[in-house]
């Protein structure tokens, strides 16, 4: 089966060709600018591919209620030039093949469970930390929609104490994205991320920060592993500290043998960065069989 491959990301928009097993065959990467000058780019590249369907993974907030006039469409994204545009109703017309869709977090982590190390399991949980922070979350063997889809990278925490940071968040500030994202990051200290890895202080707070909205969702969603992926989640330092903050959050209240054992349970992705394109060759393949 011959099936294309879309990450829609606010930065750039990977493109590839692949195959149900979640063999690769090429890959490519277009900047994101207006839909105007992007889309006609990325349908140009599947075009003559002979696809069987093209599985895309969108940045959003997107509409995946099937039974709306706007299903498939980008809503109230952030990115101006996106808000109202339908993703899956283009690719429909020019490509001439079905389109699954869902949520980038979704397709990572239906990459994961698909193709990657929580194969097998029917309940596991995705995030995301760079620019932005959110969730993808498998629940029952499903990827978990509901009213629109899963927003966990504005869930709410509490401000340690003696932090002044006010929050990067335009909509909630304190929420995690708002005190955790790598915008919050440079904005805090002063320097990007990656420039800031030796001070131990700098990931002590973000540890404290990711771990609080871990707790919640394990007392929420109870998911069988938990997995970090995004830019911030390169400095793996993190690791250590964050599963020490959730074992002190969760107060010895949870037991279970994952949580025995978390340096199995909260654990880095898994497929070299390509869970997110994996995760569109499934969308795909769904909408075929």
């Amino acid at each position: 089966m011959r099936l294309g491959a879309l990450e829609a990301g606010g930065t750039k928009m990977v493109c590839a060709i692949g195959n149900e097993k979640g063999e690769i065959f090429e890959q490519v990467s277009i900047p994101t600018q207006t839909p105007e000058i992007t889309i006609p780019k990325l349908i140009s590249y599947f075009e003559g591919k002979g696809i069987e369907a093209l599985g895309i993974a969108c940045f959003g907030p997107v509409d995946l209620n099937k039974k709306s006039d706007t299903y498939g469409y980008i809503t109230s994204t952030t990115k101006l030039s996106w808000i109202n545009c339908d993703m899956v109703g283009a690719f429909e017309k020019a490509l001439g093949c079905p389109v699954g869709f869902d949520t980038d977090v979704n397709g990572s982590v239906l990459g994961e469970v698909t193709f990657g190390q929580a194969k097998g399991k029917d309940n596991v949980i995705y995030i995301t930390i760079g620019t932005g922070i959110g969730a993808g979350i498998y629940v029952e063997g499903k990827l978990l929609h509901g009213m629109m889809h899963p927003e966990a990278g504005h869930v709410l925490i509490r401000r340690r104490d003696g932090d002044v940071y006010e929050g990067k968040c335009p909509y909630h500030k304190a929420c995690l994205e708002g005190m955790a994202a790598g915008p919050a990051i440079e904005a805090r200290w002063g320097k990007k991320a990656i420039e800031l890895k030796d001070q131990k202080e700098v990931w002590d707070l973000e540890a404290y920060y990711i771990a609080q909205a871990l707790a919640n969702y394990i007392f929420t969603l109870s998911p069988e592993m938990i997995i970090l992926g995004g830019g911030v989640m390169h400095q793996e330092q993190l690791f250590p500290m964050i599963r020490q903050y959730v074992k002190e959050l969760l107060g010895d209240y949870i037991k279970t043998k994952q949580i025995e054992d978390l340096e199995h349970y909260i654990v880095p992705a898994s497929l070299q960065d390509n869970q997110g394109i994996m995760g569109c060759l499934e969308l795909a393949r769904r909408v075929v069989v």
